[in-house]
């Protein structure tokens, strides 16, 4: 039994001793019988809370910003009106900070044989599975002087998908797709190896693409135009290991990884390219492998939803052989990781070559604003030797940089904000080239 503050009020205006109430039933009939038989009637008349049914449906997925609704149906299936207050319980990463309470908590009144459905409206604050926890359930009497309260578990599941903030990006790299492809009257001079046409030559051609047999049998020079090519196997790797848990500003540096690799796969698959994903640090956490075009996006935004950055360094040659074992045939393969001097010098350099031999690489990293904040610093002795820190920590990403660069790996460093639109641009980049 549960005595609400009604009871006790009631207790105190009859000068019955509150601390009474609660643990001891016998000391509320020895003080105040009528007032006892009151509360014990109240209770009886109380919908039990054991019989009652509960369901749901609803929203089971959603993006990181947005809301999903979820419904639970409550059915009475005893004969006493049920007037319940009802808690609905998820982890506190379902609500942003401060509203757990007024959107977890209902009211509810459900006669007899009859049901009601209560909307709870989450708004999650990290990717990953939400799991609804307990459903407690506090049941009235008509009097409001007792309750019966008691748990019941409803299972249900909401995924927080990645927020593809960087989709905004997505129709200016298309536009210029569409003129690497030749779908507009904009002439592109970039190397491919599809042939597309023949027009006259303009100053600043590459004179390797002169057609000398088509000019011989004109009064002008020929040069060849080329389409870039299509079905060209693109491997996204996430690299899932301790780098990925630093966070830059607000975002872990894996989820802008993350929203790098969306923008890639979305240009990448409007390109005509197959998309794959491998996450990885000691053994694969995810994988999306030989999906539709219209189906790759929707997979590799699925299977990085519950992915969390693994406080362990990762295991370069392990993450060498699983691509390898991957892409068999020759690939762009697409390495998002830290530029850290360490990870890169002792685990990633020894196994490069084995990956370069076979693929062309490219290297994409997070890099973080506030360190070029700090390298500006000046006006005190502690802004002196920020900006001295920040210096160094900058000029040691560029050696490391420039030595990826010597084994031929193409390197993308960019805030979170701009690593997205970068490794875009890297791509169209390798496509004008003809490199891939």
């Amino acid at each position: 039994m549960v005595l609400t503050g009604r009871a006790a009020l009631l207790a105190a205006l009859g000068s019955i001793p509150v601390g009474l109430l609660a643990p001891s039933w016998t000391g509320i009939l020895a003080v105040n019988a009528p007032l006892s038989v009151a509360i014990l009637c109240d209770y009886a008349l109380a919908a039990p809370v054991r019989t009652l049914q509960f369901t749901r449906t609803g929203d089971s997925s959603v993006r990181l910003g947005k809301s999903a609704e979820v419904q639970l149906t409550i059915t009475n299936a005893s004969s006493r009106r049920l007037r319940a207050r009802l808690r609905d319980a998820w982890p506190p990463s379902s609500w942003l900070p401060g509203t757990e309470q007024a959107a977890s908590r209902h009211t509810v009144t459900v006669p007899a044989g009859e049901r009601r459905r209560l909307r709870t409206v989450l708004r999650p604050t990290r990717r990953g599975d939400r799991h609804a926890e307990l459903v407690t359930v506090r049941s009235y009497g008509p009097l409001g002087l007792a309750a019966r309260q008691g748990n019941h578990r409803v299972p249900w599941t909401v995924r927080v998908l990645p927020p593809f903030t960087s989709r905004k990006h997505l129709p200016s790299r298309l536009a210029r797709l569409r003129e690497l492809d030749g779908r507009t009257s904009v002439l592109t001079r970039g190397e491919g190896t599809e042939f597309d046409s023949l027009r006259e030559y303009v100053p600043g051609d590459d004179t390797r693409s002169i057609d000398w047999r088509a000019t011989a049998r004109q009064t002008t020079v020929a040069v060849r135009t080329w389409r870039p090519e299509r079905d060209r196997h693109i491997l996204i790797v996430l690299d899932t290991g301790r780098t990925a848990a630093g966070r830059v500003g607000d975002v872990p540096r894996l989820d802008a990884a993350m929203d790098a690799a969306l923008l890639l796969t979305a240009l990448a698959t409007r390109a005509g390219d197959r998309v794959d994903l491998l996450a990885y640090d000691r053994r694969v956490r995810a994988q999306v492998q030989g999906r539709a075009a219209g189906e790759i996006l929707p997979a590799m935004v699925d299977a990085m939803a519950p992915l969390e950055p693994e406080l362990v360094e990762t295991d370069a040659r392990g993450l060498s052989a699983a691509t390898l074992k991957h892409a068999p045939r020759r690939s762009l393969v697409v390495l998002l990781t830290g530029l850290d001097a360490a990870p890169i010098e002792e685990g990633l350099l020894p196994v490069l070559p084995q990956l370069t031999q076979r693929h062309s690489v490219m290297v994409a990293s997070v890099a973080d604003p506030h360190v070029e904040k700090m390298s500006g610093a000046r006006g005190s002795l502690d802004a002196v030797y920020e900006a001295a820190a920040g210096t160094q920590a900058q000029l040691q990403r560029r050696r490391t940089a420039e030595q990826l660069q010597r084994h031929g790996v193409t390197v993308v460093d960019a805030t979170p904000e701009n690593l997205a639109p970068a490794l875009a641009d890297a791509y169209l980049a390798l496509k004008a080239a003809g490199r891939l």
